[in-house]
């Protein structure tokens, strides 16, 4: 997610104060991966590079540089254990630096970006600079020598997933509540009005069942889909013109096994062979949550959709 590009352009247009405190490196048991970071002002902060002794040495040098004019940035490497008493006992380096009208060079061409790009930083005669380019380089990793230093690249996600649920009832309530906060765009589609579709301040967009179908013909290449409406017949339509696309990332639909012999038996009347049926993922979620408990079933969904989409990052 890059709501902190947004946030940071904001408040340097505002004439804000505020630093911003990077993991640009990690050995071992860390709380949080290479590239968490949390954006600091002077009475508050967004974000985490995982809480703890750690991130309160992260915010202590970042409001001292928003004290003062000197210096831009610092890297500091933290062990955990020895330094901070942190039972994860792994290494981290931080990349602290001050945000300002200096760093809207790379800001806005970040805010602007609808592709995946680079952002870089070089390191020369005792200052940094910031860029943004289509493809990540050559990065110094955690035991290179902070004096030797010289290029950091993190490869930053404009967008993120875009993942369109189908159905209303508790299963789709649940679904949509999971999700909420997680780094995917969620587009949550139903058809029965009657349901008031509405969890964690998102309401579902009510369609007839032929615009439901068009929804999944003119999604983007790449979508990843979820089906689990009231009716067995719309389950069977929308999964067939998931799967007549050939270009879905994710297609997946709520049921048993049995269900699933039932809608194959079906899709290969209608013409799918079998490389179209591996495409499909029935029942839902990761294996080993069997419940079906609907906040189960979220859940088990939400796993299965991070590590797909996780794996295809890495």
């Amino acid at each position: 997610m890059v709501e902190w590009i947004e946030e940071a352009l904001k408040a340097v247009r505002a004439g804000e104060p505020l630093a911003m405190v990077t993991i640009v490196g990690a050995q071992g048991s860390t709380p949080r991966e290479i590239g968490a970071r949390m954006l600091v002002r002077p009475d508050r902060f967004t974000g985490t590079i995982g809480g703890g002794s750690l991130e309160r040495q992260g915010l202590d040098q970042a409001r001292k540089f928003l004290a003062q004019d000197a210096r831009r940035h610092a890297l500091q490497d933290y062990p955990l254990g020895p330094l901070l008493g942190q039972c994860c006992g792994g290494h981290v380096r931080l990349l602290v630096e001050r945000i300002d009208e200096g760093s809207l060079a790379w800001l806005e061409p970040a805010a602007t970006a609808t592709s995946a790009f680079a952002l870089n930083a070089r390191f020369e005669d005792g200052a940094m600079t910031r860029t943004v380019e289509s493809e990540a380089g050559p990065s110094d990793g955690p035991r290179t020598p902070i004096p030797e230093v010289r290029r950091l690249s993190e490869t930053i996600h404009p967008k993120p997933p875009r993942l369109v649920i189908f159905g209303a009832g508790h299963v789709g309530k649940a679904v949509a509540r999971a999700f909420a906060p997680l780094p995917f765009q969620l587009d949550w589609l139903a058809s029965r009005e009657d349901l008031r579709p509405e969890a964690s301040g998102t309401r579902a967009t009510i369609l007839c069942e032929d615009d439901l179908e068009a929804a999944i013909e003119a999604a983007p290449a790449d979508t990843l889909f979820a089906i689990f409406t009231h009716s067995h017949d719309l389950d069977y339509r929308l999964t067939r013109a998931a799967l007549a696309r050939g270009d879905t990332r994710y297609l997946g639909l709520i049921g048993s096994r049995t269900k699933r012999v039932r809608f194959e038996r079906r899709l290969r009347d209608d013409g799918f062979g079998d490389a179209d049926l591996a495409r499909l993922t029935c029942p839902i979620g990761v294996a080993d949550l069997k419940s079906k408990a609907p906040a189960v079933i979220a859940v088990a969904l939400a796993a299965q959709l991070l590590q797909l989409t996780q794996e295809a990052d890495v």
